[in-house]
């Protein structure tokens, strides 16, 4: 009882039954205004036929006298069919006809009337009909008319056919409502039984899809998009509790050592200024990290600490390349920038930047190997968006680690001796974001190329367009 209550508790029977009472309520009506027009048809024909035979009738009255119309309504009476006769005194004798005269006749108007009559020879048994009274010059009345027991049979069986296909409608619509129920229910009881598994914690299950393509495969393939990306972003909160775990503790224990040296041995205060020192860099090395993962939460978060603002991002690559040129040539690397003038975007300058300064540092740290080491820095248009690339010649990240890449804390190095967080990838990608943009990870052949992919200023498009 429970499993047939829910059935007709579910939206789709719902809707069927409503669907099903709009269409019974519309083909009763067309059924309806069916039988009426029947009715007005046949109503039309029976006075079209009345009123050829009262023309026929004058006419005999008018060449015979009475002896030619009692004449012609005798062979008329004669004839079988539905057709009434009844030629009558002014006193209201019977002359010749085939029905009993009525208790009320009708008036003498052209509308026919629908009354009642008894034909002649057989007492008792009534009639429907509809008959007009024609008045003769002399005083004689005549009434014509024709029978509509045949007409209201018909009337009989279009109301019968209406309740039972009614009937049936309801009743098929009724049983399809439950069939369509059924299989959506039980649609919705796998997704919950689905969705119960994950709660209980199975990350790994997803809703079924039935290759229907209707509404509820659209919601289950939503749905395990969804949690496809609360899986990733799981594992990467995983992967960023495990490497914050790792790159905090060493420097944190590094700098408790120092601290408790110092204040354990008997250096003279030369020392002391020294293990400050080393104290003092390590908690900038941490107050770093800390500041990074902060801005990138600002930048995902879609707001910085500065007011976001139109700017030349030529401007800042050729600003931050002129600052990082005495370092990579104190490493002996090529570092060159070449931009076009008047790449116009919105955003933060600061954060787009920070951006670019973590891709020319990676590829100073990560890309300046080879015979010929070279950095390749540039700024350019490509429809309407702005690309800055970050070019090297290193040994470049292996296509199936670029997007894992990106995430926080995350370094390829496994050994994590070189310096670094392994956050300046994931701050460009969500500076990126944050411009409404992409960060791209392509093969340089050899080496690594970066992109940093932002849509232009529509403003500043289309003035230059003008100009």
């Amino acid at each position: 009882m429970g499993k047939v209550g829910k059935l007709f508790r579910t939206t789709a029977f719902k809707l069927s039954i409503a669907y099903l009472l709009l269409f019974s309520i519309g083909a009763g009506l067309v059924l309806t205004r069916v039988g009426a027009r029947v009715k007005e048809v046949l109503d039309e024909q029976i006075e079209q036929t009345v009123e050829a035979e009262i023309r026929a009738l004058s006419e005999q009255y008018a060449q015979g006298g009475l002896r030619q119309l009692t004449t012609a309504v005798e062979r008329r009476v004669r004839a079988p069919g539905g057709s009434l006769y009844l030629l009558m005194t002014h006193a209201g004798d019977v002359i010749v006809g085939n029905i009993e005269p009525p208790k009320i006749a009708p008036g003498g108007g052209r509308e026919l009337v629908e009354m009642t009559y008894q034909r002649r020879g057989e007492p008792g048994e009534v009639h429907p009909a509809l008959m007009r009274l024609f008045l003769i010059p002399g005083g004689f009345r005549l009434l014509i008319g024709h029978d509509i027991e045949d007409h209201q049979v018909l009337r009989d069986i279009l109301r019968r056919a209406l309740g039972i296909s009614l009937f049936w409608l309801v009743l098929v619509g009724a049983f399809g409502g439950l069939f369509v129920a059924h299989r959506m229910l039980e649609r919705v009881d796998v997704m919950s039984d689905s969705a119960r598994r994950i709660m209980a914690g199975d990350m790994n299950e997803r809703l079924a899809v039935s290759g229907a393509g209707d509404e509820l495969d659209r919601l289950a393939e939503n749905f395990n998009a969804m949690l496809e990306r609360i899986s990733e972003l799981m594992t990467g909160l995983r992967e960023v509790s495990d490497n914050i775990a790792h790159d905090l503790k060493t420097p944190l224990t590094r700098l408790r050592n120092r601290a408790e040296a110092a204040l354990r041995g008997s250096a003279q205060n030369g020392e002391h200024r020294e293990a400050l020192a080393a104290v003092i860099d390590e908690s900038d090395s941490l107050i770093r990290v800390f500041n990074a993962l902060l801005m990138i939460a600002r930048a995902e978060a879609g707001y910085s600490s500065d007011n976001l603002g139109a700017y030349d991002a030529d401007a800042v690559v050729n600003d931050i390349v002129e600052m990082y040129e005495p370092v990579a040539e104190e490493q002996g690397v090529r570092l060159e920038a070449v931009t076009q003038p008047g790449l116009t975007v919105t955003g933060s300058r600061e954060l787009l930047g920070q951006a670019v300064v973590n891709l020319v540092d990676n590829a100073l740290k990560y890309g300046s190997r080879g015979e010929k080491p070279g950095i390749d820095v540039s700024a350019k248009r490509v429809g309407d968006r702005i690309e800055i690339i970050v070019a090297d010649h290193g040994p470049g990240i292996a296509p199936a680690d670029r997007d894992r890449v990106v995430g926080r804390f995350v370094r390829l190095e496994n050994s994590r001796s070189r310096p670094g967080s392994g956050l300046g990838l994931s701050m460009a990608s969500a500076v990126a974001r944050l411009h409404h943009g992409v960060l791209r990870i392509e093969d340089n052949e050899p080496g690594l190329r970066v992109v940093l992919s932002l849509p232009a200023m529509r403003a500043a498009v289309s003035r230059s367009e003008r100009a």
